[in-house]
């Protein structure tokens, strides 16, 4: 059996900001222009913003092959 080890943090839902660009390989900056473009949907937890495991996982298949210059 495969396991996808792409987003690894164990017994975590939901990541922090810092923790989804790290996951990405982004910077924050980058992270929140996702957001702010629609491209990345985060959850909130009262004030804080949020992002499930799932949602960074459908970002990246969504993103595969799109390359901008």
């Amino acid at each position: 059996m495969i396991q996808d080890t792409s987003l690894t943090i164990p017994g975590k839902l939901a990541l922090s900001r810092a923790e989804a660009a790290q996951q990405l390989s982004i910077s924050i900056p980058s992270l929140d222009r996702a957001v702010v473009r629609g491209l990345l949907k985060p959850s909130r937890i009262g004030r804080r913003l949020v992002f499930t495991r799932a949602e960074l996982q459908r970002f990246l298949d969504e993103s595969r092959g799109e390359v901008t210059q």
